[in-house]
């Protein structure tokens, strides 16, 4: 009797391994390989959508009987998310988000709100997993940890009304200062918006000057690629200007510049971010330096001093001397201070997607373009191998 169910599930599912079906069999079927039992929804035969789902996890369990793999917390996430995707009918790149890549996600500090992560899984701290671009789909270097709360702010806004909000907060805090508004709208206040935009920017291409006038007020988490190479160089510049012996590696990086011009904005903007990095006590801890370094970017004249540089390179000037920059010694680094370990090439990811530039507004438009065309799936051959 089993073996004829076995068949029968495994002649259904054959036709189905060339249709969109097949994503939601090897959901089930790897459900089944780590004995876990998807929802009882997705279980339901009369349920059209959640037919695939079933059929694999059916086809499994005859299969592998005892013989299931241990289902770590990693995995467990994983399957949760490959599931959200295939129900919201988003790319999930199956080849590089593994439980390992989410493993590498992990974090124990929001990077939003700076609050630790856990508590009640309903909770505002709890930690989830975010898409900075949601038109990119689950796909590496577009996945990072948010606590809830900062989720919930993200939810349903594109990069571009994130740093709009971000904006309009700053200005609603500075009001409040002068005792004429209320500057926190009760979700999240006005630098952990600044920290959101500016995280939700790394994951979108953008002309370069509107990158350069985003402020970086948080770091890449660990796997995220940074699309622009304008922010590509505020974080390199940032912790390599923040290790010791950072006057004469500010030389050695003007050296480097694609024109000898630009060497004068240049310097005055290391000595504007210098001097707020100098002001990082030695005996900070590593999570005290990361936001130190973050918070360095608050600072008006930092980000003047940025902006007015970049906007005097050329297209493909920026892109030319992050190349110099990475390809000498004076690459990536982790500093003798401590400094976060952090990606900044991006080697794990594709590109995003693509906003238009606009006059007269910054970040116009939205992403369109995802990683890949479509999901990639395994189809249900294993099944049929393992029966043959």
């Amino acid at each position: 009797m089993t073996q004829a169910l076995l068949d029968l599930d495994l002649h259904t599912t054959a036709a189905a391994a060339t249709t969109p079906g097949r994503v939601g069999f090897d959901i089930g079927w790897e459900h089944a390989r780590h004995a876990l039992v998807p929802p009882a929804a997705l279980l339901l035969a009369d349920a059209p959508t959640a037919c695939p789902v079933g059929q694999g996890w059916r086809a499994g369990r005859a299969v592998f009987g005892a013989r299931t793999a241990t289902a770590t917390r990693a995995v467990r996430q994983w399957l949760a998310l490959r599931l959200q995707a295939w129900q919201e009918g988003a790319v999930f790149e199956e080849q590089q988000v593994t439980p390992q890549h989410l493993v590498q996600l992990d974090t124990r500090f929001c990077p939003v709100t700076r609050k630790p992560l856990g508590g009640a899984p309903d909770g505002d701290d709890a930690p989830v997993l975010v898409r900075l671009c949601d038109d990119a789909g689950y796909v590496a270097g577009n996945l990072v940890v948010l606590s809830r709360a900062a989720a919930r702010a993200k939810a349903g806004r594109s990069a571009v009304q994130l740093l709009d909000l971000a904006a309009r907060q700053a200005r609603a805090a500075a009001d409040a200062a002068a005792g004429t508004a209320a500057g926190d709208d009760g979700v999240l206040d006005a630098d952990a918006w600044v920290r959101l935009a500016t995280l939700a920017s790394f994951a979108v291409e953008l002309p370069q000057a509107e990158a350069a006038r985003v402020p970086l007020r948080a770091l890449p988490p660990r796997r995220v690629r940074v699309l622009n190479p304008a922010q590509e160089l505020q974080t390199l510049l940032t912790l390599r200007l923040q290790a010791a012996g950072w006057s004469r590696r500010a030389a050695a990086m003007a050296d480097l510049l694609p024109r000898q011009a630009l060497r004068h904005d240049f310097n005055l903007f290391v000595g504007a971010l210098a001097a707020r990095l100098m002001a990082i006590p030695g005996d900070a801890d590593t999570r005290a330096q990361h936001w130190a370094l973050e918070d360095a970017w608050a600072c008006p004249r930092v980000q003047r001093r940025w902006s007015h540089l970049m906007l005097q390179f050329a297209a493909g000037d920026a892109r030319a001397w992050l190349q110099r920059l990475t390809t000498s010694a004076l690459g990536p680094i982790s500093s003798p201070r401590a400094a976060p370990r952090l990606q900044v090439d991006g080697s794990e990811a594709a590109p995003v997607g693509r906003v238009p530039a606009s006059a007269g507004r910054l970040l116009q438009g939205r992403a369109g373009s995802c990683y890949r065309a479509g999901a990639t799936a395994r189809p249900a051959q294993r099944a049929r191998q393992a029966v043959a």
